[in-house]
């Protein structure tokens, strides 16, 4: 048995910021890859990427090395960003505690090799010191290199899709203890190599880890043709295709334990054409002796073909391998046999190195020894075609803070900012919800305002249908519930004042709307009349000095009917005493709809203290006169309550959004809030059962472009309208096609299309029990829940003890 003790023969000696001076003598330029999330890119993404990659690696220096390696490791998910404060958050830091994923960190390695002809041997000791001789490279040499690479890396970064930030020194020593230490954790060990005599094998043991590794060295490995992505089987349907990486069944997908190194020495390409073209002469003499020989010349004369069609090629040899690792040897041989079906199904053959090429793949496989692949190890190609082999994704990205979802891979929870305070993604934020009956689009809704309101934000709904009730009594001290009852007003006086000083311009400007709307003077009102309005008011302010309210400043303009517009200088065509008198006779002194001005005294003082507040207009949903008026005065409300700290968060939502827009005046009012929101720090979100609700109408059109996060559920009547009207793309139009719901066993969820701004992708909502039960808007669960709530009036106890039933029952 052979022993590697890491620390004798360490294979850094210096590091200054993120450039190594390995032992070998090669110089490296080390770099953190950020790439976009799985699922996230569309064949033309891809292809962009593959673009990119290309255009920043084909002007570096001949005999340049580039590593990519991408570390997948299992990893139990951490909870520390989860709040815990409330009982929903408790629950859900619980659910989720130490579940299973797979965590993948992608790095480029530039390399500067010592020995710039890059011809090793075939087995080369990767950790014998460069003689010092060797080691003093000009300063003018490095310099250039560096050059080439910050050129490289600034191309990159440019195309703003992936990202590469130098690593540093603490970094990138534990990048290479880790891996010497073969990702054991808590321990540090020896590199052990034993040799198996019955099969003249090397088994590789690091601490409790055993190694293995399948390869690509070899031009005869690849099949017919490499492309930077490929169809994926598991979300593709008859009507679209969906895409993924050539390479992604290796990546994420493989779920095990294991490092993708992609290895390219970049060659000079003339040499490399007249080397080839001695090789197929060669092989033509010898073609009749086997068929090998004939497959050999073809490949090779496919790649001087396109070395002389293409001006841009550039020649490289390759290696690529899979490094792979589990405690038990069963295992590891299940891992092998699944790697080996990915490679099948990308016709390629891999390579299962034994012996003492088996440990100098894995040996060579760290970075900085990259340069010690022989001939014999590498495959000839051209630069595109290597590329195809990168992997250009990887797991969601967890923004600092926000709403939890869940990712598509493993159902871990994922920080969506979708607030955006800095507008880094949004200028607006405000939000809808699209989703047929019965999808749960009040469910999401209910988890994404449950967790702003935990974080500290106002919300005012506006709802028609009673889907809030049980997620606001469970703050019972911070909400009020405002229910129309048949009859009854909401105890909204728009026009009391406590004081002069309350009348401000604002004020002022706000009651002229709330009037011209309610005498249905229209969308379009000229200033003459606006300014008549605001004169009419101050006159009425002016000589009423309390009780004010519709009833008296009725009474006011009635009783000077006769001398009004001579006392104002104002023309009858601007203010109409008689038309003024006879709409809001409706509204005052008995008329049909008395009762929702007959208070006095303004009960809106009551809302400023609650930060969850809900209008339950259920019962006043089919009515389009009582609902417009109530809307104006939820609207009155929330700008003298709501909106008088501008520098508070919070958010208005329109629910059952469809049943409000039946009525002409209720898109036009909706649009003022829309307006209005730019200056508050707030947002707007409606919900709807499909697009086609919304009037295709320049109003509908303004509330759309101001809507820059977008929530879409399952519909199984399809996606064609919410694109064209959204200007999604063919991708967001595939995500949506893909979305498949999860309705049964241990670990339920549904799946939702987010887009923020002009990133999009699959999202999951799974739940713990607790926030599954605070979320039910109807049936016998959620009648079960609020029959033991009225009981207790506590809604935590009622949910506690709904669920402890429900268990005990199975």
């Amino acid at each position: 048995m052979q022993t590697i003790n890491i620390a004798s023969y360490y294979p850094i000696l210096n590091i200054d910021k993120h450039m190594v001076f390995a032992s070998n003598g090669n110089v490296v330029l080390a770099y953190k890859v950020e790439l976009p999330e799985i699922y996230s890119l569309s064949d033309q993404d891809f292809e962009n990427l593959h673009s990119v990659w290309f255009q920043a690696f084909k002007s570096l220096p001949t005999s340049t090395v580039i590593h990519k390696q991408d570390i997948y490791q299992k990893e139990h998910y951490a909870v520390d960003k989860l709040p815990q404060q409330t009982f929903l958050q408790q629950a859900t830091h619980k659910h989720f505690k130490e579940r299973d994923y797979l965590q993948h960190s992608s790095y480029l390695f530039f390399i500067l090799p010592l020995d710039k002809t890059l011809n090793a041997s075939k087995f080369t000791n990767p950790f014998r010191k460069a003689v010092k001789s060797n080691l003093q490279a000009t300063d003018n040499k490095v310099q250039e290199f560096v050059e080439s690479v910050n050129d490289a890396v600034g191309y990159i970064n440019n195309s703003r899709t992936v990202q590469l930030t130098p690593l540093n020194a603490k970094q990138i020593y534990g990048l290479t203890d880790a891996y010497f230490n073969g990702f054991n954790t808590g321990i540090t060990t020896d590199i052990q190599l034993k040799s198996l005599r019955e099969s003249g094998n090397v088994k590789i043991s690091i601490g409790e880890h055993i190694f293995d590794v399948l390869a690509i060295n070899s031009e005869l490995c690849f099949g017919e043709s490499v492309q930077s992505s490929k169809t994926n089987d598991k979300f593709t349907s008859d009507d679209f295709v969906f895409h993924q990486g050539f390479l992604d069944g290796l990546g994420l997908n493989l779920n095990q334990n294991h490092i993708i190194n992609h290895i390219i020495y970049l060659d000079d390409k003339h040499k490399w054409r007249k080397l080839l073209e001695k090789k197929i002469e060669e092989l033509s003499k010898s073609a009749n002796f086997g068929t090998q020989n004939k497959v050999i010349k073809k490949k090779i004369e496919a790649i001087v073909a396109k070395i002389n069609e293409d001006d841009h090629s550039r020649i490289i040899r390759g290696h690529l391998n899979v490094v792979f690792w589990s405690k038990e040897e069963k295992a590891l041989k299940r891992i092998a046999s699944r790697i080996k079906s990915e490679f099948k199904e990308l016709d390629i053959v891999p390579h299962y190195p034994k012996g003492e090429e088996r440990k100098h793949y894995i040996l060579n496989s760290y970075p900085f020894f990259a340069t010690h692949f022989s001939n014999e190890d590498l495959y000839v190609t051209d630069l595109k075609h290597a590329l195809c082999l990168f992997i250009n994704n990887s797991n969601y990205k967890s923004d600092e803070q926000g709403i939890i979802f869940n990712d598509r891979q493993f159902n871990i929870p994922v920080l969506k900012d979708v607030w955006d305070e800095d507008k880094k993604r949004i200028k607006a934020r405000n939000f809808a919800i699209f989703a047929p009956t019965g999808e749960g689009k009040s469910f999401l809704a209910n988890n994404i305002l449950r967790q702003y309101f935990e974080q500290g934000l106002r919300l005012v709904i506006i709802d028609l249908g009673g889907s809030y009730a049980k997620f606001a009594k469970l703050y019972p001290e911070r909400h009020t519930i405002l229910r129309y009852e048949q009859g009854k007003n909401l105890g909204i006086n728009p026009f009391y004042i406590s004081s002069a000083t309350d009348l401000t311009p604002e004020r002022l400007e706000d009651l002229a709307v709330f009037l011209l709307e309610l005498l249905a003077a229209g969308h379009e009102v000229s200033k003459a009349k606006t300014v008549a309005i605001k004169k009419v008011l101050l006159h009425y302010y002016k000589h009423i000095r309390s009780q004010h309210s519709l009833a008296s400043l009725y009474a006011f303009v009635d009783q000077k009917k006769d001398s009004l517009l001579k006392e104002l200088n104002i023309r009858e065509t601007d203010f109409s005493v008689y038309n003024f008198l006879h709409i809001l006779s409706e509204y005052v002194d008995g008329g049909l709809y008395s009762f929702l001005f007959n208070e006095s005294e303004d009960q809106t003082y009551k809302l400023e203290d609650k930060r969850l507040i809900v209008f339950e207009l259920d019962e006043v949903k089919d009515n389009k006169e009582i609902l417009s008026v109530m809307l104006k005065l939820i609207k009155t409300a929330i700008q003298r309550t709501i909106w008088r700290n501008r520098s508070e968060k919070g958010i208005i939502l329109f629910d059952e959004f469809a049943k409000q827009l039946k009525f002409s005046n209720v898109l036009e009012s909706v649009e003022f809030y829309y307006q209005a929101i730019r200056k508050q720090n707030g947002a707007i979100g409606i919900i709807l059962q499909s697009i086609n609700q919304l009037p295709d109408t320049s109003t509908s059109a303004s509330i759309l472009e101001n809507t820059q996060i977008i929530y879409s559920l399952r519909n199984e009547k399809g996606y064609e309208a919410l694109a064209k009207r959204l200007n999604l793309s063919s991708h967001d139009l595939n995500q949506l096609k893909s979305i498949r719901n999860k309705l049964t066993g241990d670990r339920k969820y549904t799946e939702i299309f987010i887009k923020i701004g002009k990133e999009s992708n699959i999202f999951r909502l799974e739940v713990p029990k607790e926030v599954y039960a605070a979320y039910l808007t109807d049936g016998r669960e959620n009648d079960r829940i609020m029959a033991i709530y009225e009981q207790t009036k506590n809604m935590e106890e009622a949910i506690t003890t709904f669920i402890h039933n429900t268990e005990t029952i199975n």
